[in-house]
């Protein structure tokens, strides 16, 4: 019989790139494979088993059917869209499902009215047998009320804004897992490049070096085990108790083992996802990146700049596209209750926004106000998807102005009369705050950096501390948790920032975490 396999991430309802040539590949022991869709046939050589064909660029439509043929063997896919393809990546809030969401079952009972469609990559660790049977079982989701409760609850609201504004159908690929670093997510080649993007295999390496295989598996089972139980136990506390708090949750159900031991067969070595779930989506035919993800990298945030354009580096190069789009989202305020005030996000943020000034063709949704304090989950994910959206918008499909797109942005400074004057970009209408105007701290050549109180004049801000007599460097919300009142008039938060690098800021102490069971 002769043999005919495409990849996985080709099915019926899927949603094909317009404007772009449409690569699809799979595997066949002929010598010939022939493709047709709306009208193009295209054939290309089989070369050791595989082939990859091009489709040439369609204009937006659907639906359509498409036929894989090769010497009598066939694939039929039907109800195929053309439109707009985006690569939904990150960890947990980006994960995060539309069901769980703020008002999330309201949005799952109005999904069915729109122009959207959803592809989940199976979330295995490794590889192997299940891996195979999770992927021969995805396939393209239609927005159905049954369906849509599992989508990622940022990256529907994106698409349901783009495919409003653009009038064409929307298609995610959802490729995210919580918990993760972003080393997670390419490979180990690339992260050998930089110094500092390496110490995340050599850790990894030193873990497994000497490490007795089975009794690692042994270990790792014993985990999950535990761990689902605790999980349970402590998602039934939260929802039940009027004043829940993560110590008393730790003193009622043990110990929170999460992320369990490292080794071959966790979800958080470094490529090992990249290996597991981002290769088999390579080269699907894509508009771009659509990234929420920083906050497992919180206890590294001073590389977390190289770690992120590496891996911006990484996914252009695998989808052959220098090109393509990337949008960050940037980390919103947030601070476990109880915990100290580490500053590490602050730098996260700074990396974030650094990638966004310093790499081409890329976008940064700032939501700094749409955090929760004592979570670091926040729900409420329809105005991220919206910012991503604004980005896409601006960046990609020209269609709003930067003064739409973003709110204030630091752009420079100069001293005037032991006052500090601020100017910022996308500010031509100024301010709006809202409530009392904080988070302003200026600091002298010593760089001990004190409280200080901030006046508005136009599209300026003037910054001062008595207790300064010679100002040099700013910062504001340099914090990893604070009240957000400083706004654009288009509602998008100031972006937090520091006026120098070299101002002397750093990290106070490491984290707790509670990621991965809230």
């Amino acid at each position: 019989m002769k043999m005919l396999k495409l990849a996985n991430v080709f099915s019926n309802h899927m949603v094909l790139q317009r404007d772009k040539n449409i690569a699809v590949w799979g595997e066949c022991d002929q010598t010939k494979v022939t493709g047709e869709c709306n009208g193009k046939k295209v054939t290309t050589s089989v070369e050791d088993g595989r082939f990859m064909l091009y489709f040439p660029p369609m204009e937006a439509g659907g639906p359509y059917d498409m036929k894989i043929t090769c010497d009598g063997a066939e694939v039929a896919y039907h109800d195929i869209m053309i439109g707009e393809v985006w690569f939904a990546g990150g960890q947990s809030n980006m994960e995060l499902e539309l069901q769980n969401s703020f008002e999330g079952a309201k949005a799952v009972e109005a999904v069915v009215d729109e122009n959207v469609r959803y592809y989940y990559a199976p979330k295995k660790p490794f590889e192997g047998e299940e891996l195979d049977k999770e992927l021969a079982k995805t396939s393209w989701e239609l927005p159905t009320k049954e369906n849509a409760g599992r989508w990622s609850a940022v990256a529907y609201y994106y698409a349901r804004e783009l495919s409003r504004k653009l009038g064409v159908c929307v298609g995610i690929i959802g490729c995210n897992w919580g918990g993760t670093s972003a080393s997670c997510w390419m490979s180990r080649e690339m992260l050998l490049e930089s110094d500092k993007t390496r110490s995340y295999v050599d850790e990894y390496d030193a873990i497994v070096k000497d490490q007795d295989y089975d009794a690692y598996v042994k270990e790792r089972e014993e985990y999950i085990i535990y761990q689902t139980e605790f999980e349970k136990n402590v998602s039934h506390y939260y929802e039940t108790c009027e004043h829940p708090t993560w110590d008393e949750a730790i003193s009622l159900f043990g110990e929170n083992k999460y992320p369990g031991p490292m080794g071959p067969l966790s979800e958080f070595r470094p490529s090992g996802l990249y290996q597991t779930m981002v290769s088999r989506l390579i080269p699907y035919t894509i508009a771009g990146f659509i990234y929420y993800q920083g906050e497992e990298d919180d206890h590294k945030p001073t590389t977390y700049y190289e770690l992120l354009s590496a891996l911006i580096k990484q996914w252009r190069k695998d989808w052959n596209d220098e090109t393509l789009p990337f949008l960050v989202v940037q980390l919103p305020v947030f601070q476990n209750e109880g915990e100290p005030d580490f500053k590490n996000w602050p730098l996260i943020r700074e990396a974030q926004m650094r990638v966004y000034q310093t790499i081409k063709n890329t976008g940064i949704a700032v939501i700094l106000e749409n955090g929760e304090y004592g979570n670091i989950h926040p729900t409420r994910k329809e105005l991220v998807g919206k910012r991503l959206a604004k980005q896409a918008l601006y960046h990609v499909y020209q269609l709003i102005g930067e003064e739409e797109a973003f709110g204030p942005v630091y752009q420079s400074s100069y001293v005037q009369d032991q006052t500090m004057v601020l100017q910022f970009a996308h500010c031509k209408d100024g301010f709006d705050v809202r409530g009392e105007l904080k988070g302003f701290e200026l600091a002298g050549p010593d760089k001990n950096y004190q409280k200080a109180d901030a006046v508005i004049e136009g599209s300026q801000i003037l910054v001062k501390a008595d207790t300064v007599k010679e100002p040099k460097y700013v910062r504001y919300a340099w914090t990893n948790y604070q009240e957000i009142t400083l706004f654009g008039k288009n509602g998008i938060p100031v972006a937090p920032f520091r006026t120098s690098r070299l101002d002397g800021s750093c990290v106070t102490g490491s984290r707790l975490s509670n990621e991965g069971v809230m």
